[in-house]
């Protein structure tokens, strides 16, 4: 954002009007446009983002809530949007959701693209049959497979393990690829951002990574623009450049608290959930941005906090919509120890089909979910009258069950300094061939 020289023919207007991140000006002169940003006089470090008209004004947000505004302060047009840098030049970089530099490196003055506006639906040839990424965790490439160009997502409460899984995942799917990964941190703690940039450097990730922050102690507004930021930079990877991405979030979730922040400065109305409607909206607006075209694919990697665990919440099930795959982290499953803390039973993907995973991976899902069913009947009854009371065939049910819980258990590569375990990677077929050898299940039984 350059500094604008104000002049008579940029004068927009006069503050009328203060709260929060809210600020209204009555147009005395030109009228800006939609999400135009404008300056104020005498600051020239204060930007306001005009979110939409009223019938002798505008509404803007103050982007770094700034406490040096006040009613009757003259506002002058830029004829300038916010933009981020994109492009080779952005590789291993760390920016905040105004394309300004985090990582104490050069800020980046060309080729800048407008975060709000989307580059067009183009249109898309799927392949014959879809690609399948191999992640190395068990039950991550068991129960949503990581297929090129769809959305998966890491659902749990605090604590439960989103952000260490979503760090395993980036690092054992682009270490010593070529593969270009984004990573968007929303609403997190600076902490965690810091220790996954140091994670990256120190694996040799980071030269293929772009990073973008708006983290816990940036404002609502700045939350809100992490998202569209990096998206912006993966559409001009995957249009101009023909990339296949892969797109990490951490938070979806507190994209969706940051705009009901906003909506609730601007004295919207609720509605279901006290989420204001045109949360949502701008929840699929984004989504609908993290698509694939003929050029190029964009796979997304969702982390979604659960508020109060409650997987009923309005905004979980609005992002749920949005997902190919399902993985449902629990707080008792973590508190057992067992990492990734996944619930076999909750996690859920639709692209769990013979035709992407083969017939083999589809019927061991299929034998593995209802033992896990079986099994989750059978503890209340165990409570009660003992294991030792079970029938024979329910009592090797349940002796399986706890085997694939134990089986599915695995060490992170990235939590190696902490845990002092070397990270574990399995291949599918090693993880198909492990879960067969706990049923007895023998390949020339199945031929």
């Amino acid at each position: 954002m350059s500094k604008q020289v104000m002049s008579e023919s940029s004068y927009v207007g006069k503050i009328s009007a203060l709260k929060g991140l809210m600020v209204e000006i009555i147009i005395l002169h030109a009228m800006p446009e939609e999400r135009e940003l404008l300056v104020v006089e005498g600051l020239d470090d204060v930007h306001l983002e005009v979110s939409y008209f009223t019938s002798n004004g505008a509404v803007c947000v103050n982007i770094n809530n700034s406490l040096e505004l006040r009613c009757g302060q003259k506002v002058y047009a830029t004829n300038e949007k916010i933009t981020i840098p994109v492009g080779p030049a952005t590789m291993g970089r760390v920016f905040n959701a105004l394309g300004q530099p985090l990582d104490k490196g050069e800020d980046i003055k060309t080729n800048r693209r407008v975060i709000s506006e989307a580059s067009g639906i183009k249109s898309y040839k799927a392949k014959q049959k879809p690609e399948l990424l191999e992640t190395g965790l068990k039950v991550i490439d068991f129960l949503t497979p990581f297929v090129k160009g769809r959305k998966i997502g890491i659902i749990g409460g605090a604590g439960v393990g989103k952000t260490v899984l979503t760090m395993e995942m980036i690092h054992n799917v682009t270490k010593g690829d070529k593969s270009l990964s984004i990573y968007c941190g929303v609403g997190e703690r600076i902490r965690e951002g810091n220790e996954l940039y140091v994670t990256l450097k120190e694996t040799d990730v980071l030269k293929n990574t772009v990073m973008f922050f708006g983290q816990m102690d940036s404002t609502p507004a700045i939350r809100s623009m992490v998202g569209p930021a990096a998206a912006t930079a993966a559409e001009y990877f995957r249009d101009e450049e023909g990339r296949d991405i892969l797109f990490f979030i951490d938070n979806i979730y507190r994209h969706i608290q940051a705009l009901t922040e906003i909506s609730t400065n601007f004295g919207l109305i609720p509605s279901e959930g006290g989420y204001a409607p045109n949360v949502f909206t701008e929840l699929r607006r984004l989504q609908d941005r993290l698509s694939s075209t003929e050029n190029g694919s964009i796979t997304s990697v969702q982390a979604v906090y659960i508020p109060a665990d409650d997987l009923s919440d309005p905004a979980v099930q609005a992002i749920q919509q949005q997902l190919d795959s399902v993985l449902v982290l629990s707080r008792s499953i973590a508190e057992q120890g067992i990492r990734p803390a996944v619930d076999l039973l909750k996690t859920t993907s639709s692209l769990l089909t013979p035709q992407i995973v083969g017939q083999r991976h589809y019927d061991l899902v299929a034998e593995v979910q209802a033992i896990m069913q079986k099994y989750d009947s059978l503890k209340n009854i165990i409570a009660i009258v003992g294991e030792n009371e079970l029938s024979p065939a329910d009592r090797i049910d349940y002796q399986h069950a706890k085997l694939l819980i134990d089986f599915f258990n695995q060490d992170f590569s990235v939590a190696e300094h902490l845990t002092g375990k070397p990270g574990q990677y399995f291949t599918r077929d090693q993880t198909l061939a492990g879960i067969e050898e706990i049923l007895g299940i023998k390949q020339s039984d199945k031929k």
